[in-house]
């Protein structure tokens, strides 16, 4: 049988002209983690349109597309383009979860929620000539899952190849996340055995690893385990986690020891009423500022993730987000408008009071205001987006957050990794114009290997204003919704990086 699985690209990383690294950041995960499932026999390979043209001349008997809200109507364009040519078209993924009757008319068959127990069973059915129409996953477990097809992915198109995902959802239900309308109908959150997760990562080649989870810390006695079994393996790795994740005791020091060098951190906002609002409960009376500076101890570099939009946000707060970013001294930040993704009960809300403005789904990609904001006008919601990132990716401003650090080591260290990261997209460009971005990776490696170097408490530099989420002065902050690329962190047939 000749299987072939796509990963649709957003129309900015099909563009001639310029192409975001963020978009050859990773492999797609997922697919290659279905693919495990076929059989020894069966032709099948993997096209990734971020990183390469789509042959659209070929004829396979089966194409299975993963639909995320941003690339729908190229996946359906797709989808509809291999139907006319006869060959059987699943599409599966958070955004057909959240819209299935929308993605049934451009598919024979689709896949609601993870996929570990819905796909096999689909090919065992497909094989037999009675596929069906709608599978609905149910059963759920990481146990026994078949090796993931690594030979499918074209290594060196990608930075971080070593892509790793040990465990699906997350355990908290904030109102803008996909999860709940994804997993509906079974566990929202469930590992790998610890053992299977080590074996995976250890035969990955080279030393850096970027866990894809969507909270890798959200099983505490699991990730405790996991880094007691990486101490020793040599490696740099990159992750998710919660402010409430950094704070529990000695669960970060385990994952410094185990090669923990840079920690992707949704702060999401500094407004207690936003956080309860949105249910983001486990942010509540965490100290932000304190957290920092626990993972800057260890030698863990910080990826300050923050949203705009909320209802507690006015004009002010783009230029209050920065200031306060880089007087912590973040190294790397990104920044969102809200979105409300269908499914999520945020989306909900907005339709009920009469304020989602598209439902374009191109626009939905944290980019674009497609809702009427509360406390300001759309328009000002996107330009304070446009401007929160060029003025904390200013050369100044990398220097003066540099600076919050006291050791020359550290500064230096932080200049590297955010000026390469923003300030050297050109060059960028080029190496993913001549497909070779992946000999970059031993750069990226020399410059985490220097983060990890822990330091005496008094070292850190100077002291900044704790910020707790009650600190009036700082309320309004903006929140972090559901990464729209998430999905590439699950086994659906969907993580294209926001982070960045």
């Amino acid at each position: 049988m000749k299987v072939k699985m796509i990963l649709p690209a957003l129309t900015e990383a099909r563009s001639p002209f310029w192409r975001p690294i963020k978009y050859s950041l990773f492999p797609p995960l997922g697919l290659a983690t279905l693919a495990g499932y076929l059989d020894g026999s069966d032709q099948v390979v993997i096209e990734d349109e971020h990183v390469e043209a789509l042959d659209l001349a070929d004829e396979p008997d089966l194409v299975a597309i993963q639909v995320y809200i941003t690339s729908a109507y190229r996946a359906y364009q797709i989808a509809d383009h291999y139907r006319r040519k006869g060959a059987h078209v699943c599409l599966g993924g958070i955004h057909v979860t959240s819209l299935p009757s929308e993605a049934l008319r451009h598919a024979d068959t689709i896949f609601l929620g993870p996929g570990e127990d819905t796909w096999p069973a689909f090919l065992r059915e497909f094989r037999a000539g009675r596929p069906g129409k709608v599978y609905q996953s149910r059963v759920r477990t990481l146990i026994g899952q078949p090796q993931v097809r690594r030979d499918l992915i074209k290594r060196h198109l990608y930075l971080v190849p070593n892509s790793v995902v040990v465990s699906r959802g997350c355990p908290h239900s904030c109102d803008f996340c996909y999860k709940s309308s994804f997993f509906r109908g079974g566990q929202s959150f469930y590992t790998q055995g610890v053992d299977q997760a080590l074996a995976e990562i250890g035969s990955l080649p080279g030393r850096h690893l970027y866990f894809l989870d969507d909270h890798l810390f959200g099983n505490p006695a699991f990730a405790a385990e996991l880094f007691e079994g990486m101490r020793g393996m040599g490696r740099l790795w990159q992750a998710g986690g919660t402010v409430k994740s950094i704070l529990a005791p000695g669960l970060m020091e385990k994952a410094a020891e185990a090669g923990l060098r840079s920690l992707f951190i949704g702060f999401e906002t500094l407004n207690e009423e936003n956080l309860r609002e949105h249910h983001k409960y486990h942010n509540l009376h965490r100290d932000y500022h304190e957290a920092i500076l626990h993972l800057r101890d260890l030698g863990v570099m910080v990826n300050a993730s923050f949203v705009f939009g909320m209802d507690g946000d006015d004009e002010t707060v783009f230029d209050r987000t920065v200031e306060w970013a880089i007087e912590q001294g973040v190294e790397t930040a990104t920044f969102h408008i809200l979105t409300p993704y269908p499914g999520t009960t945020l989306h909900k809300r907005l339709v009920a009071q009469g304020r989602i403005a598209s439902t374009n789904w191109d626009l939905y990609d944290t980019r674009h205001a497609v809702f009427r904001p509360a406390r300001t006008s759309a328009n000002t919601l996107e330009k304070g987006y446009w401007r929160s990132y060029r003025e904390f990716y200013r050369w100044s401003s990398i220097l003066s957050a540099a600076w919050a650090k006291q050791l020359w080591s550290q500064r230096l260290r932080h200049i590297a990794y955010a000026g390469g990261w923003k300030k050297c997209e050109a060059l960028w460009n080029l190496f993913i114009r001549a497909r070779q971005v992946g000999i970059m990776a031993p750069l990226l490696e020399t410059i985490l290997a220097g983060f990890g170097k822990r330091q005496a408490k008094t070292e850190l530099g100077p002291v900044q204003t704790s910020i707790r989420t009650t600190a009036p002065a700082c309320s309004g902050e903006g929140a972090l919704p559901a990464d729209p690329v998430a999905s590439l962190r699950t086994i659906t047939s969907e993580q294209l990086l926001r982070r960045g």
